[in-house]
């Protein structure tokens, strides 16, 4: 414990209304909590003065002094120690917080540490010239709307739900934006129009791109039967599977069955008019998922299967066979005796792989299994000069059995073309090409971004992108987590503003030359 007293007629400001005072009232003891001391706690007992205020027309008659640096008004802690109480909630927030503080020996409660958190005023607003708009998932179905300065990649502001009113509302009271980027939403591309119309308008490119490369995997979904002939034959007798074994296969599985079930139950009920909405209350769906089989041409479409994986016994194969062809048909020492040799898997694994042997049949040998359309639509969207050999080995031989997925990676190629040349001169064709291709994924895709179509030229040739409101989303997501996901949106907001803030200025400040 420190103790302190300060001294007797020197004069000092009055707190309310600034005048010099010497004439004393009394003393009073003040208690401060400090920054620990070689690891110990210190405390500050400090006597202060009491005085008078001589200015007759001040609201205040008696007032007491402060020691600049030491002391602020009703506060029971150095400034020096509540900077580092709020920067620590600020990067750790309540409970993080607490414990941190634990360890530097003072003791705060994580209401506390939040409580301090909250007190800390935002920094001052200024309007930026390049607005980035995003929206990011806070829990569940509801969804928040970050804003972010993409000059100097701070955010601003963040707030729960969707809203084009709100967003435009903020635009008019904060007016001087050039240049807003954004995704495709209907919703924002309506609000920053509504409250800054003279602003230029940036689809974002990532988001193009990623809009493309899911349309590019529902049509690899709707030509999943063409994907195995991506696979090159073993010899020159074997050719890769025909389409209609691989749908006769799919349509006796249990998966098919289901989705060829329900799509026939929807198809016939959309049929006679009615609404989705009625249709899916009927067979107990969801909306989405009966509009997704309503669309779909064929019950193929809407099947997911997940791809094959190879199995941890395929490298034991040659073993098994060597095995059995010397007698020994015991499927529990043919287990034993791999797992002396390094396998890890479950015996019913090897007893499966024998069934084949058992009924004179060879042994399942392990083989390449064909591309999923997730995989497919990597290979197409990936640039040519990126793609590994495997990849250009085996996508021409997909491309040539299939003419949809050629014409959707020629399309892919161009657009690729344009973004790379930052050229949006040939975008009307690509449209126009897009829109009658005659599938259904891309024909969707041109009618939207038809009409969002300056800002998706914008998107192609200016260098504005939303990458900053990617990054700062990132940012959100892990202050989430810190807080096990039960921050309200307040206090979201204020810890992704201060914490971008706190970052730049221990990044920025000055630094001390080293002796």
């Amino acid at each position: 414990m420190v103790r302190a007293r300060t001294r007797s007629g020197e004069p000092a400001r009055c707190t309310g209304c600034g005048r010099l005072s010497e004439w004393c009232h009394s003393r009073y003891a003040r208690r401060l909590t400090d920054v620990t001391l070689a690891g110990r706690p210190l405390l500050i007992d400090l006597s202060v003065r009491r005085l008078y205020c001589e200015n007759m027309t001040c609201p205040k008659t008696t007032f007491a002094e402060q020691v600049p640096g030491l002391t602020v008004r009703y506060q029971r802690r150095t400034p020096r120690l509540q900077r580092l109480v709020e920067d620590i909630g600020v990067v750790l927030a309540g409970r993080g917080g607490s414990r941190m503080l634990r360890i530097l020996n003072i003791r705060l409660s994580r209401v506390a540490v939040l409580s301090q958190l909250m007190r800390v005023s935002l920094p001052p607003l200024v309007t930026p010239r390049v607005l980035g708009v995003d929206d990011l998932a806070l829990r569940g179905g509801t969804y928040g709307t970050l804003l972010v300065d993409a000059t100097t990649r701070l955010p601003l502001t963040l707030w729960e739900g969707r809203d084009g009113e709100q967003l435009g509302r903020w635009l008019r009271e904060h007016p001087g934006t050039e240049v807003a980027c954004r995704d495709g939403s209907l919703i924002y591309r309506q609000g920053i129009t509504a409250g800054a119309s003279e602003a230029v308008q940036v689809s974002d490119r990532f988001h193009l791109w990623q809009g493309l490369s899911r349309r590019v995997q529902d049509i690899a979904s709707t030509h999943r039967g063409c994907l195995p002939a991506a696979l090159p034959p073993v010899s020159g007798d074997v050719r890769p599977p025909a389409e209609g074994s691989i749908e006769n296969a799919a349509a006796s599985s249990r998966a098919g069955r289901h989705a060829q079930s329900l799509f026939e139950a929807v198809q016939a009920l959309t049929r006679t008019g009615r609404s989705h909405s009625s249709v899916a209350r009927e067979l107990g769906l969801d909306r989405r998922t009966v509009g997704k089989y309503a669309l779909a041409r064929t019950w193929q479409e809407v099947m997911r299967r997940p791809p094959r994986k190879p199995s941890t016994l395929d490298p034991y194969l040659d073993y098994l066979r060597q095995r059995w062809d010397e007698g020994q048909h015991n499927a529990k020492i043919l287990h034993e005796e791999l797992q002396s040799k390094g396998y890890l898997g479950h015996y019913q694994r090897v007893k499966m792989a024998l069934a084949p042997l058992r009924r004179g049949l060879p042994i399942d040998e392990p083989r390449e299994r064909p591309p999923s359309p997730r995989e497919a639509a990597r290979w197409i969207t990936t640039h040519p000069h990126r793609r590994s050999p495997h990849i250009n080995e085996r996508l021409p031989l997909l491309l040539e059995h299939c003419p949809e997925l050629k014409l959707t990676h020629d399309l892919v190629r161009r657009f690729a073309t344009m973004v790379d040349n930052q050229d949006a001169a040939l975008l009307p064709g690509w449209l126009s090409d897009l829109a009658q291709s005659g599938l259904a994924p891309l024909t969707g895709l041109a009618g939207a971004l038809h009409e969002d179509r300056h800002a998706v030229a914008q998107g192609i040739t200016t260098p504005y992108n939303s990458g900053v409101n990617e990054g700062r989303i990132t940012d959100v997501k892990l202050q989430k987590r810190i807080m096990a996901g039960r921050a309200g949106v307040s206090l979201l907001r204020h810890r992704v503003v201060l914490i971008a803030h706190l970052r730049r200025r221990y990044t920025d400040g000055p630094t001390v030359p080293p002796r």
